[in-house]
Protein backbone atom coordinates (compact mmCIF):
# COMPACT_ATOMS: atom_id res chain seq x y z
CA UNK A 1 0.00 0.00 0.00
CA UNK A 2 1.47 3.26 -1.01
CA UNK A 3 0.55 7.35 -0.55
CA UNK A 4 0.49 10.36 -2.03
CA UNK A 5 0.50 14.07 -0.58
CA UNK A 6 -0.96 17.41 -2.49
CA UNK A 7 -0.76 20.82 -1.78
CA UNK A 8 -2.29 23.33 -3.59
CA UNK A 9 -3.32 27.09 -2.43
CA UNK A 10 -6.56 28.64 -3.35
CA UNK A 11 -7.22 32.48 -2.73
CA UNK A 12 -10.70 31.43 -0.86
CA UNK A 13 -11.45 31.43 2.85
CA UNK A 14 -10.92 28.00 4.62
CA UNK A 15 -14.94 27.96 5.29
CA UNK A 16 -15.75 28.07 1.55
CA UNK A 17 -13.26 25.93 0.80
CA UNK A 18 -14.96 23.38 3.60
CA UNK A 19 -18.44 23.81 2.61
CA UNK A 20 -17.33 23.43 -1.18
CA UNK A 21 -16.10 19.60 -0.09
CA UNK A 22 -19.66 18.78 1.76
CA UNK A 23 -21.67 19.99 -1.06
CA UNK A 24 -22.87 17.16 -3.33
CA UNK A 25 -23.69 19.66 -6.13
CA UNK A 26 -20.39 21.13 -6.13
CA UNK A 27 -18.21 17.77 -5.26
CA UNK A 28 -19.68 16.62 -8.78
CA UNK A 29 -18.37 19.71 -10.30
CA UNK A 30 -15.00 19.73 -8.83
CA UNK A 31 -14.37 16.09 -7.91
CA UNK A 32 -13.75 15.10 -11.11
CA UNK A 33 -10.66 15.26 -13.57
CA UNK A 34 -10.40 16.89 -16.71
CA UNK A 35 -12.28 13.98 -19.81
CA UNK A 36 -14.85 12.72 -17.05
CA UNK A 37 -17.76 13.22 -15.88
CA UNK A 38 -19.27 13.26 -12.25
CA UNK A 39 -22.60 11.13 -11.10
CA UNK A 40 -22.90 11.74 -7.52
CA UNK A 41 -25.45 8.52 -6.47
CA UNK A 42 -25.54 9.39 -2.39
CA UNK A 43 -24.11 11.79 0.09
CA UNK A 44 -24.92 12.46 3.44
CA UNK A 45 -22.27 15.16 4.55
CA UNK A 46 -21.90 14.23 8.37
CA UNK A 47 -19.54 12.02 10.06
CA UNK A 48 -20.52 8.64 9.92
CA UNK A 49 -22.34 9.19 6.53
CA UNK A 50 -21.74 7.61 3.42
CA UNK A 51 -21.65 8.61 0.09
CA UNK A 52 -21.52 6.61 -3.70
CA UNK A 53 -19.90 8.41 -6.80
CA UNK A 54 -18.98 7.18 -10.61
CA UNK A 55 -16.71 9.24 -12.30
CA UNK A 56 -17.15 8.07 -16.41
CA UNK A 57 -14.90 8.91 -19.38
CA UNK A 58 -15.98 11.30 -21.85
CA UNK A 59 -13.88 9.76 -24.36
CA UNK A 60 -14.69 5.84 -25.48
CA UNK A 61 -10.87 4.92 -24.94
CA UNK A 62 -11.00 5.71 -21.38
CA UNK A 63 -10.61 2.43 -19.04
CA UNK A 64 -13.04 2.11 -15.47
CA UNK A 65 -12.21 0.41 -12.78
CA UNK A 66 -15.81 -0.64 -12.26
CA UNK A 67 -16.90 -0.79 -15.74
CA UNK A 68 -16.13 -0.15 -19.42
CA UNK A 69 -15.65 3.60 -18.91
CA UNK A 70 -16.22 4.10 -15.09
CA UNK A 71 -14.86 4.38 -11.72
CA UNK A 72 -17.12 4.19 -8.90
CA UNK A 73 -16.45 4.27 -5.45
CA UNK A 74 -18.29 4.39 -2.15
CA UNK A 75 -17.01 5.51 1.35
CA UNK A 76 -17.99 7.19 4.80
CA UNK A 77 -17.19 10.56 6.62
CA UNK A 78 -15.14 9.66 9.46
CA UNK A 79 -13.99 12.85 10.76
CA UNK A 80 -15.23 16.15 9.83
CA UNK A 81 -13.77 19.32 12.22
CA UNK A 82 -15.96 22.49 10.54
CA UNK A 83 -13.12 24.61 8.25
CA UNK A 84 -10.19 22.41 9.11
CA UNK A 85 -10.61 18.78 8.21
CA UNK A 86 -12.48 16.11 6.31
CA UNK A 87 -11.28 12.65 6.89
CA UNK A 88 -13.03 10.17 4.21
CA UNK A 89 -12.41 6.32 3.99
CA UNK A 90 -13.17 5.20 0.25
CA UNK A 91 -13.02 1.90 -1.69
CA UNK A 92 -13.18 1.00 -5.47
CA UNK A 93 -16.72 -0.98 -6.51
CA UNK A 94 -14.43 -3.12 -9.07
CA UNK A 95 -13.79 -7.01 -9.75
CA UNK A 96 -10.27 -6.62 -10.07
CA UNK A 97 -8.49 -7.52 -6.68
CA UNK A 98 -5.69 -5.02 -7.30
CA UNK A 99 -7.73 -2.31 -7.13
CA UNK A 100 -10.03 -3.61 -3.32
CA UNK A 101 -9.42 -1.62 -0.25
CA UNK A 102 -10.10 0.88 1.78
CA UNK A 103 -8.00 3.92 1.41
CA UNK A 104 -8.07 6.83 4.01
CA UNK A 105 -8.15 10.90 2.33
CA UNK A 106 -7.15 13.51 4.84
CA UNK A 107 -8.27 16.66 3.60
CA UNK A 108 -6.69 20.04 5.94
CA UNK A 109 -7.27 23.25 5.36
CA UNK A 110 -4.70 25.61 6.56
CA UNK A 111 -5.33 29.29 6.32
CA UNK A 112 -2.25 30.98 4.05
CA UNK A 113 -0.99 34.29 2.31
CA UNK A 114 -4.94 35.32 2.40
CA UNK A 115 -6.32 32.59 1.71
CA UNK A 116 -6.30 28.35 2.38
CA UNK A 117 -3.64 25.72 1.65
CA UNK A 118 -5.61 22.70 1.13
CA UNK A 119 -3.22 19.35 1.78
CA UNK A 120 -4.50 16.15 0.61
CA UNK A 121 -2.79 12.70 1.70
CA UNK A 122 -4.21 9.41 0.44
CA UNK A 123 -3.07 6.34 2.64
CA UNK A 124 -3.99 2.65 1.88
CA UNK A 125 -3.78 2.67 -1.95
CA UNK A 126 -4.15 -0.73 -3.34
CA UNK A 127 -1.28 -2.00 -5.06
CA UNK A 128 -3.24 -1.70 -8.66
CA UNK A 129 -3.39 2.09 -8.27
CA UNK A 130 -0.27 3.83 -9.64
CA UNK A 131 0.43 6.81 -7.18
CA UNK A 132 1.15 8.91 -9.90
CA UNK A 133 -1.79 8.44 -11.22
CA UNK A 134 -3.83 8.81 -8.32
CA UNK A 135 -1.44 12.54 -7.50
CA UNK A 136 -2.28 13.84 -11.45
CA UNK A 137 -6.07 12.84 -11.06
CA UNK A 138 -6.56 14.72 -7.98
CA UNK A 139 -4.21 17.86 -9.06
CA UNK A 140 -6.62 18.24 -11.98
CA UNK A 141 -9.68 18.33 -9.18
CA UNK A 142 -7.72 20.81 -6.66
CA UNK A 143 -7.20 22.92 -9.94
CA UNK A 144 -10.85 22.71 -10.53
CA UNK A 145 -12.01 22.98 -6.94
CA UNK A 146 -10.01 26.33 -6.69
CA UNK A 147 -11.47 27.67 -10.06
CA UNK A 148 -15.05 26.95 -8.41
CA UNK A 149 -14.37 28.07 -4.65
CA UNK A 150 -12.09 31.33 -6.05
CA UNK A 151 -14.93 32.04 -8.85
CA UNK A 152 -16.67 33.64 -5.32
Amino acid sequence: MSSTRIRRHVNAPRARVYRALLDAREVATWMVPTGMTSHVHAFDAREGGAFRISLTYDAPTGTGKTSAHTDTHHGRFVKLVPNEQVVEVVEFETADPALRGEMTITISLIDADGGTDILAVHDGLPRGLQPADNELGWRLSLDKLAALVEAG
